[in-house]
C-alpha cells in the first residue's frame, strides 16, 4: 500500500514534465520498462458530417483531427489528456493503469498530421510494482504541477502523485490524502477530472478534483478543493443529464471548461463543454456556465474524456479532445483540435 502525502499541491510551474533518462537508475533496471509504440493516424477532413464545409461550432473553429490506431495492444482507453504550452508534447493514461506519451506532429498550416515518440508504461505504485497488481487501474483523470503528475483513479475513489523529474513514467507514485468525502463517490461515477490552478489565479495552488456523477443532495455534481489556500468543497450544476468527463483551464483568461457527456437509448449522444468562471469557485458554492461546444452524432464524435487548452505560436487558443474507444472495436481513438473564438 503506498505510503500517504498529506500535503498540498507545490505551486504550479511553467515547464512541462521533463523527458524520460536516456538510462534508468541501477536500483531500478528491474522494474517494468517503457515500450516504443507506432500509433498511426488517419486524418479526419472535416468535423460536420451532414455539412462539411461548416468549420464553427459554438465558440470551437474546427482546426483538425485525426483517427488513432495502433497494433499495441495496450494502446487505447485514453482517459485523459495534458499537453505542453506550446501543444506538442502530451502525456495521456489509459483506463488501465498505463502512461501514453509522446509527441504531437503538425504540418504547415498548423493542422495535426500524427504522433511520434510515443511510449507506453505501466504506471508504477510506491513498491516499483504496476498499481494494477494492487487493484488500481480505472485510472481516469491527470493534472500537473510542475514535474508532478496527479492522477485520478475511478472505481477506488484515490489521487496518486509522480514526480515525473525522476525517470518520467518510471517514478513511484504516493497517495494523496483526500477528505472522507471523495472516498465516499460512487462505484464507477467517482473522481474523472483533476485541475491545478497555477499561482497568481483565483484559488493558485489548489487541486481541483471532480466527479463524473456523484451527486450531493440537490442532484448536482460533487467536485473539491484540496489543499490550496480554501479547501473544502463545491458543487457544478448539473442539467441535461450531461456527466463529467474531463476538464481545463484556459491558459488566457484561468477559467474552468468542463467536458461533458451523455447516453440515452431516446436521446442518443451529445457531447459538450461548458465554461466557469474561477472567481465562482469557492466552498461551498454551487457553479454553472454555459455551454461553449455542443456536438452529436452528426459530428465526428466519440466517448470524450481528455480535455486541454494551450496558446499555439500564432496567439490562438486551441482546445484539444480525445476519445476513449474503451478497447472497442466499434468505437474509435479520436484526436481532435479547435480555436476558440473568443
Amino acid at each position: 500500500m503506498a505510503a500517504s502525502l498529506a500535503v498540498a499541491p507545490t505551486a504550479a510551474r511553467a515547464q512541462f514534465a521533463p523527458h524520460p533518462p536516456t538510462r534508468p537508475p541501477p536500483d531500478e533496471l528491474t522494474q517494468p520498462a517503457p515500450v516504443s509504440i507506432t500509433v498511426n493516424a488517419r486524418p479526419i477532413p472535416s468535423f460536420d458530417l451532414r455539412d462539411r464545409s461548416r468549420t464553427r461550432f459554438g465558440a470551437l473553429a474546427f482546426r483538425s483531427g485525426l483517427i488513432l490506431t495502433s497494433s499495441f495492444p495496450g494502446f487505447g482507453g485514453l482517459s485523459s489528456l495534458r499537453v505542453d504550452p506550446k501543444g506538442r508534447q502530451f502525456i495521456s493514461a489509459s483506463d488501465k493503469g498505463t502512461w501514453i506519451t509522446g509527441r504531437i506532429v503538425y504540418g504547415t498550416a498548423g493542422e495535426m498530421t500524427g504522433l511520434a515518440d510515443v511510449e507506453a508504461a505501466p504506471m508504477l505504485g510506491q513498491d516499483g510494482r504496476p498499481i494494477t497488481t494492487h487493484g488500481r487501474f480505472d485510472t481516469e483523470s491527470i493534472a500537473l504541477d510542475g514535474s508532478f503528475v496527479y492522477v485520478g483513479i475511478e472505481r477506488v475513489n484515490r489521487i496518486m502523485r509522480f514526480d515525473f523529474a525522476k525517470d518520467f513514467t518510471r517514478a513511484r507514485g504516493e497517495d494523496v490524502e483526500t477528505p472522507p468525502a471523495v472516498r465516499r463517490l460512487p462505484f464507477n461515477r467517482g473522481l474523472e477530472a483533476l485541475v491545478v490552478v497555477p499561482p497568481g489565479r483565483p484559488l493558485g495552488g489548489t487541486l481541483i478534483a471532480i466527479s463524473e456523477r456523484g451527486l450531493d443532495a440537490g442532484r448536482n455534481i460533487m467536485a473539491f478543493l484540496i489543499g490550496g489556500p480554501s479547501p473544502g468543497q463545491f458543487a457544478i450544476r448539473r442539467t441535461d443529464n450531461f456527466d463529467i468527463s474531463d476538464a481545463c483551464l484556459l491558459p488566457t483568461t484561468g477559467d474552468l471548461l468542463i467536458l461533458e457527456r451523455k447516453f440515452s437509448l431516446t436521446g442518443g449522444i451529445g457531447i459538450r463543454i461548458r465554461r466557469i468562471a474561477m472567481t465562482a469557485v469557492a466552498p461551498g458554492a454551487l457553479v454553472d456556465g454555459p455551454s461553449i461546444f455542443d456536438a452529436d452524432l452528426g459530428q465526428e464524435i466519440d466517448n470524450f474524456e481528455g480535455l486541454d487548452a494551450f496558446v499555439n505560436n500564432n496567439g490562438d487558443v486551441v482546445v484539444t479532445l480525445v476519445s476513449d474507444d474503451n478497447f472497442l472495436l466499434i468505437q474509435r481513438t479520436l484526436l481532435l483540435q479547435f480555436t476558440l473564438v473568443e
